[in-house]
């Protein structure tokens, strides 16, 4: 008996996104559906190149077109992506969600969880930016070699000038350091460095952007309100140590994003910085800053803990040598900068679909 589009529905109705609570045909994930004698091809769309759940999602389609549909069918899946978007996005049209990447303190490694996360998403097929926004120390020139680098400029049809990001390792990029002398200090005052910042949003020519991630300055100050104020924000991930001492800042860094005014989502916690595991010996691990401590402020501001990033010599070879450490083979850390991009991504793809059914 021919095997009928319908039939093919029906059976796929039985599967569920377990993270959207609903089924992939009612999602309308499921495009471009043919049959030809026993042969099923169709396209699944999901709500991120970045999904953790790509390959049970298809096995659990093959399965429900064979055992409800026909045992003999032969199951082709193309498997392809279509970010969503926040129903708040009003502005900045082209750039889809945009990921914040603070915490209260310095030196606890935003700019290092920043531009890996980036190469993450785009090595999964991600339209991906970065945005340095932090002004007292703009690392994202020496992680990705280009310290001497300076952006581009056009004229748009209107007259206006556009800023042309940087793009490297299939990130467009922009730092506020590449507006300046490498060596020289920038005394920045609040209201010149909120519209420095805005300028990188609204004066630059993204193009389209699935995820469009800014690592902000440590603190809770000038910056943090402008961009949370100016721009709808997809939501925020926290980076902390395992200290109490950064736990402390980093709490109140969390704190500031559920404010009156401010009020964006915690897509999570990262704990960087987590314990020694030396790259030879990867089942080692010393926990030399305490243990648990990013768990903790998860669980206390009931947010996801996103992942533990351990200290790795290589993490800071690769940002030193302008090579972020997700570009290379490395099994230990390319599973643990994976898992937490996909976590990020998932959240987002949670998130805005509940926006859509409020």
């Amino acid at each position: 008996m021919q095997i009928s589009p319908q039939q093919v529905l029906d059976a796929l109705k039985n599967v569920e996104d377990p993270d959207l609570k609903k089924d992939l045909v009612t999602l309308n994930m499921i495009k471009d559906l043919q049959i030809t004698d026993n042969q099923v091809s169709f396209t699944l769309e999901l709500t991120t190149p970045a999904c953790p759940m790509k390959d049970m999602l298809k096995n659990a389609c093959t399965n429900a077109v064979k055992h409800l549909v026909s045992p003999s069918a032969e199951v082709t899946i193309n498997v392809t992506s279509r970010v969503t978007q926040p129903t708040n996005s009003t502005s900045l049209d082209n750039i889809k969600n945009i990921i914040l990447v603070s915490s209260g303190k310095g030196g606890v490694g935003k700019s290092t969880v920043s531009s890996n996360l980036a190469v993450v998403l785009a090595k999964d097929g991600a339209k991906v930016g970065l945005i340095d926004a932090d002004i007292y120390g703009p690392s994202v020139p020496t992680m990705f070699d280009l310290v001497d680098a300076k952006p581009g400029a056009e004229e748009t049809a209107d007259g206006k000038t556009k800023i042309l990001p940087i793009e490297k390792y299939g990130i467009k990029l922009l730092s506020l350091g590449f507006f300046a002398d490498p060596g020289q200090p920038v005394p920045w005052r609040g209201p010149m460095a909120s519209n420095a910042v805005k300028q990188l949003f609204n004066d630059t020519n993204w193009g389209e952007l699935d995820y469009l991630i800014v690592d902000l300055p440590p603190g809770t100050g000038d910056i943090h309100i402008t961009i949370t104020q100016s721009f709808p924000i997809s939501g925020a991930v926290v980076v902390t140590t395992p200290q109490q001492v950064a736990l402390a800042d980093t709490h109140k860094g969390l704190a500031m994003f559920r404010m009156p005014g401010i009020n964006i989502p915690i897509l999570g916690v990262i704990e960087n910085m987590s314990y020694f595991t030396p790259e030879e010996l990867p089942e080692n691990k010393y926990y030399i800053f305490g243990k648990g401590g990013g768990t903790k402020l998860a669980e206390r501001f009931d947010v996801p803990f996103l992942g533990e990033i351990p200290i790795v010599q290589g993490i800071a070879e690769a940002g030193d040598s302008g090579k972020p450490v997700a570009l290379n083979q490395n099994p230990l850390l390319d599973g643990i900068f994976g898992d937490i991009a996909s976590k990020i991504a998932q959240q987002i793809s949670i998130n805005n679909a509940q926006m859509v059914n409020c």
